[in-house]
């Protein structure tokens, strides 16, 4: 997916994602291979989305920094990050 586009730069990449879950509800999360856990995902192995299968990926953003990407994901849960993701992402 994304990794490649980077991978002649040499530049690790770290990936902010969301999943719509089949109850309508998102799932946010951080990843370094998005394409490794979006198919953990899709397949039920990850406790926190098995039971909410199919899930769709809406949304990706990159970073280069892992601390930022970690940081744009807990906002993302917070109230204020919510309503961002309603209005920008979803």
């Amino acid at each position: 997916m994304a990794k490649a586009a980077f991978s002649f730069l040499n530049i690790s990449m770290h990936f902010v994602y969301i999943l719509r879950c089949s109850n309508g509800e998102y799932y946010k999360g951080c990843t370094s291979n998005l394409d490794e856990r979006l198919n953990r995902h899709q397949n039920g192995w990850v406790d926190a989305t098995k039971d909410l299968l199919p899930v769709q990926l809406v949304s990706y953003t990159a970073f280069i920094d892992k601390y930022k990407a970690y940081e744009f994901e807990k906002y993302l849960k917070s109230g204020s990050g919510r309503a961002f993701l309603k209005k920008h992402f979803v």
